[in-house]
């Protein structure tokens, strides 16, 4: 296998180039002749019968609701949705999505038929979407929306994993690589896969054969995504210098010629640790593809692979100083990269020869390469990359053979609706929207007088045509699409996420010291020895390395949310910790759990005895008390209601380790261990929760879904706890491993199983984040708290 695949490389690329250096000659035939010019130009008056609006002054007070700008996401479906526009929107976004990334021909009534349910299904769920979740994200990008997802489907451990694998990649990438960029392209890219796979799907297919193909579509997805970030990105920026580049290059090239991916072997660069990471993952995701394909299409598998990788090769090394590219060295290897990055995903799912398929997509893809370059050129020409439009822009003054690449887009264009697609109206209709509207969003982007400039460079060959364009540039209404909205919204969420991820972690840090700083007991001068040795017992359980989940939850909860004071709640910061540390001692006695570490370091009966435990215990319970009624800023009657509130759940959680010491040894029902788990662990997460609401005089309702959203969050934090106490590493853990196997305790692992008990935490998970949605606030930190819950290592 080897040997031929080695031999047919030269083959399989020459005749991908002869066939797009034929569809070149064809393009350029029609830039040289303009042959596109009158046929567009009578497309443009037919198309803009519907895109021109010609007012009243009766219908400019008549239209109502202004037009919200669309990153308003759910001001702007709901405005669609109540001019009526909703329906055109979406049915141009699927029919687009449909050609694009399906492959599919417009003019069939089959396909009619599925991107009109596509959009009915969409339509609804957006409506519904935006009337509950207004201000918020769009469910669908959340990982709550996309697990609901996943459970309709029955695709859950695919989704946990990928969900996984997407937050390992973001957290490898250098700071070099766009890690928003390359996770929406991810992204983009699984769903393809999914798309793909459910358009093959019969309409009669079990339930059970269609989660078995969305969970292959979804691993498959991620496998080819990987090439983006990992090969394409990668290669691109400046992260690898070039020697690493030419060796991982090889690399690359050597698997797919050979079938087998070669071993690492020395790496002397910056980047070793990095390069690890990334050979392994592409390791994995380069078996699992090569799996799934059947012994007859591996051959097509790997030609494809081939052409796409040295296509992309060849581009990659060009050199923007280099005067004397041809126009064929210029386009014919973006043909062949556009075309097959869409054909290879037919090769990676392994799906049934489609000719026509094929050869739409390949004249197709050029069309989105050029769009894409147009839009990213000043990017580009600031990096240095050969583009037909960086390469035009630099030598158009001394080459006047040079194709000018906007000409050829809109040739493209013209070959599309006419040739591809046989004159298709639907497909003229689409098309020529989404030019208007690429060019539309460059004008917002560049601003008017640097979009003329470029104008001038790119359209003044000619100039009526041109004018034409820009008239609908400026007047066409109605040519936006969702797949541009999504991606918007996809960024901007995945870069807001990052931000609050980090002034999440830098609060937890920063109130994390300052709690430190106040939770150590003070000895006073002629304390009695006893007291003394008391003090020193609780002081050494709380210097320990503690999270401080709880009291830094209190104080946001009160400082942030509430407005109070932060040093006038410093007594209940020390309360709530002293309480945590106290069940802690409890619970690690050789009477109940029997643990020999914690917070990294030896238990307290370990250091002294149990007795001295036991008293320490009751001793930081009776300081929390104390810490409680020294709320002097508030008034009596309120910090009466928190002591006795504090009071009954310091009375539960007793309850609930009693609960589970009487459970050591017997088989638990999942709701048994939901009981003992939320008397365990929900009820110091609601304390924390509810105790500023308490001295806030929050309104009981809110009151309640935070104790909602506190169960659910303290049964998600146990779980992972049962896991991590399978696989966690006991140094980051600070505690040992393994205690409720040693313990013959009953845990959601030993209840559930492994891969049950991770689809029990995403249950919880989903159910806090929707009780969160019931507050009439927005607390970010308490939607990365539940994040930070599930994919915590310690």
């Amino acid at each position: 296998m080897n040997v031929v695949f080695t031999e047919h490389a030269d083959t399989w690329y020459r005749e991908a180039e002869q066939k797009a250096a034929q569809y070149f000659a064809l393009l350029y035939d029609q830039v040289i002749t303009k042959t596109y010019v009158p046929t567009l130009t009578e497309d443009i008056q037919l198309w803009k019968r519907d895109h021109i609006s010609h007012h009243s002054l009766l219908s400019l007070f008549s239209r109502g609701k202004r037009q919200p700008d669309s990153t308003d996401y759910h001001r702007y479906i709901q405005w669609l949705n109540y001019t009526g526009k909703l329906d055109g929107y979406l049915d141009r976004s699927v029919s687009y999505m449909y050609m694009r990334d399906l492959g599919k021909a417009l003019d069939s009534s089959d396909t009619q038929i599925r991107i009109q349910r596509v959009v009915a299904d969409v339509k609804k769920h957006l409506i519904r979407s935006t009337r509950t979740n207004e201000g918020d994200q769009p469910d669908y990008i959340s990982l709550a929306g996309v697990y609901r997802w996943a459970q309709k489907e029955g695709v859950e451990n695919a989704t946990i994993w990928v969900i996984n694998k997407l937050k390992q990649v973001s957290a490898h990438l250098p700071k070099e690589m766009n890690a928003e960029h390359a996770q929406r392209k991810l992204i983009k890219i699984i769903i393809g896969v999914i798309l793909h796979v459910v358009e093959e799907m019969d309409a009669n297919i079990s339930p059970a054969e269609r989660a078995l193909r969305l969970d292959e579509a979804i691993r498959l997805g991620y496998s080819y995504g990987l090439t983006y970030p990992f090969i394409d990105d990668l290669l691109d920026s400046g992260v690898l210098h070039p020697a690493e580049k030419e060796q991982y290059s090889r690399m690359i090239e050597t698997a797919i010629l050979t079938g087998t991916v070669p071993e690492i072997g020395e790496w002397d660069g910056d980047n070793k640790e990095f390069i690890h990471y990334v050979h392994s993952e592409l390791r994995e995701a380069f078996e699992y593809i090569k799996s799934y394909q059947p012994p007859d299409k591996l051959h097509t598998f790997f030609e494809q692979s081939y052409v796409f990788f040295h296509s992309q090769d060849i581009d990659r090394v060009k050199d923007l100083s280099n005067a004397s590219y041809t126009n064929e060295e210029l386009y014919i290897p973006i043909i062949l990269k556009s075309s097959s990055s869409r054909l290879i995903v037919r090769s990676v799912m392994s799906a049934p020869e489609d000719e026509s398929f094929e050869q739409r997509t390949f004249f197709y893809g050029i069309y989105n390469q050029l769009a894409d370059d147009f839009a990213d050129m000043f990017d580009d020409m600031r990096d240095g990359a050969v583009t037909p439009y960086t390469y035009y822009l630099k030598y158009r003054g001394q080459r006047s053979d040079l194709i000018n690449p906007f000409e050829l887009y809109w040739a493209v264009i013209s070959h599309l609706i006419h040739t591809v697609y046989h004159s298709n109206a639907k497909t003229r209709e689409v098309v020529l929207d989404r030019a208007i509207n690429g060019l539309k969003r460059c004008k917002q982007r560049l601003g008017i007088e640097k979009y003329n400039e470029i104008m001038e460079i790119f359209a003044s060959g000619n100039p009526e045509f041109n004018r034409l364009i820009q008239r609908m540039v400026k007047k066409a209404d109605d040519v936006d699409f969702f797949d541009k909205l999504l991606r918007d919204q996809v960024v901007s969420v995945l870069r807001n996420n990052r931000k609050e991820k980090e002034t999440f972690a830098d609060t937890v840090k920063t109130v994390r010291h300052q709690i430190n700083l106040q939770l150590q007991i003070p000895k006073y001068n002629g304390i009695a020895p006893i007291r003394e040795s008391l003090i020193d017992a609780a002081n050494y359980s709380l210097e320990g390395d503690g999270k401080r989940l709880r009291p830094i939850l209190t104080w946001v909860m009160a400082v942030n949310e509430y407005g109070l004071h932060p040093t006038a709640i410093v007594p209940l910061l020390r309360s709530v910790e002293y309480m945590h540390t106290a069940s802690l001692i409890f619970d690690d006695l050789p009477s109940q759990d029997n643990a020999s570490t914690r917070r990294g370091r030896p238990t307290l009966h370990q250091v002294h005895n149990s007795a001295t435990a036991e008293l320490t215990g009751l001793y930081l319970i009776q300081k929390a008390i104390e810490e409680q009624s020294s709320l002097n800023e508030f008034d009596a009657t309120t910090v009466l209601a928190l002591i006795k509130y504090s009071s009954q759940k310091a009375g539960d959680m007793c309850m609930g380790q009693e609960m589970d010491l009487h459970s050591r040894g017997k088989t638990l029902t999942l709701e048994q261990l939901n009981t003992i788990c939320f008397y365990k662990t929900g009820i110091a997460f609601e304390a924390s929760l509810v105790m500023p609401a308490i001295l806030a005089k929050v309104h009981e309702t809110e009151i309640a879904s935070l104790k909602k959203f506190a169960y659910h969050a303290g049964i998600a934090f146990q779980i992972m706890d049962d896991l991590l106490d399978l696989e966690g590493d006991h140094l980051v853990l600070g505690k040992p491993i393994g205690q409720d196997v040693e313990n013959n305790n009953s845990t959601f692992v030993s209840i559930l199983g492994h891969e049950g008990a991770r689809k029990e935490m995403w249950e919880h998970y989903c159910l806090a984040m929707e009780a969160l949605q019931e507050i009439p606030r927005n607390i970010v930190f308490l939607k990365h708290l539940l994040n930070y819950i599930v994919n915590r290592d310690r």
